[in-house]
């Protein structure tokens, strides 16, 4: 997969706001070139959440792991949420994992390297074992994305 694919596939779910940062736009030059996608469906960016899923061309700061400074190689991060973390990995967010899983290799579902213990899923460079699962993932974290901004909606008067 790549990244066109990605972005064009979650910005096909309902009420997607993907933000794509630039030079020029008042975002932090590090973030430039990534993709941050936020369930808004009033297209407003919100203030108060992060994004459900995000893809990174580069490394942070304390977020080397997966090497994304080698040529053509992007993260795709997810929170798909507590079970399809389980699922995944064989254990739960904040519990030590069950086996060593290279945080580098590529088209390999993984816990986030920094975000794991959230619940946030990673994959670099999704390919051909991890297409449908990252479609998936996806599927879910807008799923869950929506439903939390449904239940802060219902309950602000």
């Amino acid at each position: 997969m790549t990244m066109d694919e990605i972005i064009s596939f979650v910005d096909g779910l309902d009420g997607v706001l993907a933000l794509r940062p630039a030079p020029g736009d008042g975002t932090p030059e590090i973030s430039w070139g990534d993709t941050f996608f936020f369930y808004a469906p009033d297209r407003v960016p919100p203030t108060t959440t992060q994004p459900f899923a995000t893809i990174v061309t580069k490394n942070y700061p304390g977020d080397e792991a997966s090497r994304l400074d080698r040529a053509d190689t992007f993260r795709v991060n997810i929170n798909a949420g507590k079970d399809a973390f389980v699922r995944w990995t064989g254990h739960a967010p904040r519990e030590p994992a069950t086996r060593k899983v290279d945080p580098s290799a590529a088209d390999t579902v993984i816990a986030h390297p920094v975000y794991g213990a959230l619940g946030w899923l990673a994959v670099v460079n999704p390919g051909p074992r991890t297409a449908a699962a990252t479609r998936e993932l996806l599927r879910a974290a807008h799923h869950l994305a929506r439903s939390r901004h449904e239940r802060r909606t219902a309950s602000t008067p």
